[in-house]
């Protein structure tokens, strides 16, 4: 199973930094791949990969592909919530969907 992602026209792209970075945040350790063929994150301890469309060092589209096993709660809800909070949008046959995550506050800080 995949989702895809896209960052919306009236939004900035992200960097790989920051959608690194949205992952630490979310307590992934992500690692990223530059290959011939495209841009991978791999996340520490799941199957599930992301696939970044990256020019230039900046993003506008990615593909979660799920690892089995993997394609309902943990990783995908943070991997949404990260994306999300940096403005993504989900994208499926009906057009683009606003990625909604919650924020947690501890000790007054978004978790």
């Amino acid at each position: 199973m995949e989702t895809q992602l896209v960052i919306p026209h009236s939004e900035a792209p992200s960097t790989i930094t920051q959608l690194l970075d949205a992952l630490r945040k979310v307590h992934f350790e992500p690692r990223h791949e530059s290959k011939t063929w495209g841009d991978w994150i791999y996340l520490y301890g799941f199957r599930t990969v992301i696939s970044i469309e990256c020019v230039n060092g900046v993003s506008h589209a990615a593909t979660i592909e799920h690892g089995e096993g993997e394609d309902e709660g943990e990783p995908l809800t943070s991997i949404l919530r990260a994306f999300g909070k940096l403005g993504w949008h989900g994208i499926d046959e009906n057009g683009e969907y606003p990625l909604v995550y919650k924020a947690s506050k501890v000790g007054g800080k978004d978790i």
